[in-house]
């Protein structure tokens, strides 16, 4: 042992399920606890059921490495997981503990991935930085794609609540219970759950903000880019889900649910790759549409922070082949909107090529994500009873034009070091001092203000806060493009 270096004992918890022994960062002394299970392994008989406690160990389970990430295929290059393959075992969590932490707020986050990848062990969601601002920070598993969605007729009436689909937002609420049950062994405060998320991981918290199964358990809620109350990755009806479930099954000769759990997991994977399965309105997690459960003022009534960023998507996805000036995008416009090209001009409207460039950006993004997250927020200021902060992420990644989607993560959550593959500069290590700082003061009183940062007032001031390296609070000016957007079905 080198000179002056003092050996740290692993640190041990006693939970409900038994003892477990982690890991101790040396030079910040936060305790780490991977692989953590919150529930029984989905498998055999369990796979499509709703989680189940895990069983209880004897002696001393070590939690020193990460576990295997869900069932899925390599799809974003931007995704680097530090777990040792895929597994349909996947249901685990990852806690992140101040030293001597007692009481301390909680961070539960869900990745994004489009409920088809992703894993709680990427490195840009590692929970040491908010755990050095003292939050306990959690990260979680949730089943993907058809082992996390899958609807079907025989599901449905094999389960005791009469519905199907929604396994992986099923794993969270599971994991929401068992971290209340258990975070404070890790020195959390029980009553002070914040919940957060970016793309499916957001959309995956304006959903258990929704669920009267996960509602009551949370203190806050954090979304970046995506929520349940547009068109993308929208809900299904239980019954049009079963028919799609049913039909996939007919397509790869497994025309019963018997037939379906035969299949390797590997297999089904491959076999479900061409096929999107989705959320849906099941009647048990989700009673009825998100949409209408935020209108009726039915969620949890909790503080809100959510946004999104610059650059969602690419004004191409706008534009086409037609050029970036006022006339191309008129012309695109009356491609996309027909009758209703008017208003969609004024909405979005361009004096010369670079506000053409802008607008084509500002629709391409408020299409793929914007609508929904504004959507979100906007109903929740009305009826959530509770402060909502609404913010407009600007910082680019080194290279990049424009913040794109995914962009802030590693900003907000204080891990620009891990990774490698930007040359991070002044004005980005400046944004990511700032986000760091509102998050974790939002996470530790539901409100992101505190000293030495510029004052963010709430939506219902009708302010946004524009986030970059010098972030600076400006009047909502999109109420013409969301006022276009909202008189449309699902803001297309």
């Amino acid at each position: 042992m080198l000179t002056g270096m003092i050996a740290m004992e692993p640190p041990r918890v006693k939970i409900a399920g038994g003892t477990l022994e982690g890991t101790v960062d040396a030079a910040t002394g936060v305790r780490e606890f991977k692989a953590v299970p919150y529930a029984a392994p989905p498998v055999g008989n369990l796979r499509w059921r709703e989680p189940e406690p895990p069983a209880p160990w004897k002696g001393v389970r070590k939690a020193d490495a990460f576990g295997p990430r869900p069932m899925q295929l390599p799809l974003y290059s931007d995704m680097m997981f530090r777990s040792p393959g895929v597994s349909e075992d996947c249901l685990t969590l990852n806690v992140w503990s101040p030293p001597k932490a007692k009481g301390r707020p909680v961070l539960v986050y869900f990745y994004g991935g489009g409920f088809q990848a992703g894993a709680a062990d990427e490195a840009r969601y590692d929970g040491l930085a908010m755990a050095q601002r003292g939050v306990v920070s959690i990260t979680v598993n949730y089943r993907l794609g058809i082992f996390g969605f899958l609807a079907h007729p025989e599901l449905t009436q094999e389960s005791p609540h009469h519905a199907s689909g929604n396994y992986g937002l099923l794993d969270q609420a599971a994991a929401l219970k068992w971290v209340r049950k258990n975070v404070a062994a890790f020195g959390g405060d029980p009553k002070r759950i914040t919940i957060g998320g970016e793309s499916a991981g957001s959309f995956s918290v304006s959903a258990q903000m929704a669920s009267p199964l996960s509602k009551n358990l949370i203190a806050g809620a954090i979304g970046e880019s995506g929520a349940m109350l547009g068109s993308t990755l929208a809900a299904f009806p239980l019954a049009e889900a079963e028919r799609a479930g049913a039909a996939f099954g007919g397509s790869i000769d497994a025309p019963s649910l018997a037939a379906l759990r035969a299949i390797s997991a590997q297999e089904l994977l491959e076999k479900s790759q061409r096929t999107r399965f989705g959320l849906v309105v099941d009647g048990y997690f989700l009673p009825k549409p998100a949409r209408t459960i935020y209108e009726a003022g039915e969620q949890a009534h909790v503080p809100l922070l959510a946004g999104w960023n610059s650059a969602e998507s690419g004004a191409g996805s706008v534009l086409g082949n037609t050029p970036a000036t006022p006339e191309g995008l008129a012309t695109a416009l009356r491609r996309l909107y027909g009758d209703d090209a008017d208003a969609a001009i004024r909405a979005y409207a361009a004096t010369d090529d670079a506000a053409a460039q802008r607008a084509a950006t500002d629709l391409a993004s408020d299409r793929f994500i914007g609508y929904g997250t504004w959507k979100w927020l906007d109903l929740h200021a009305k009826t959530g009873g509770k402060p909502v902060y609404r913010y407009f992420y600007v910082q680019p990644r080194p290279g990049e034009n424009g913040a794109s989607h995914s962009a802030e993560i590693e900003y907000a959550l204080g891990n620009l070091g891990l990774n490698p593959h930007y040359a991070w500069t002044d004005d980005d290590r400046k944004t990511s001092s700032a986000l760091i700082q509102y998050w974790t003061n939002f996470v530790r009183s539901g409100d992101p203000n505190g000293p030495g940062l510029p004052t963010w007032p709430t939506l219902q001031k009708g302010a946004v806060m524009r986030l970059g390296p010098e972030p600076v609070a400006e009047p909502d000016r999109t109420q013409a493009r969301y006022g276009f957007l909202d008189s449309r079905t699902g803001g297309r």
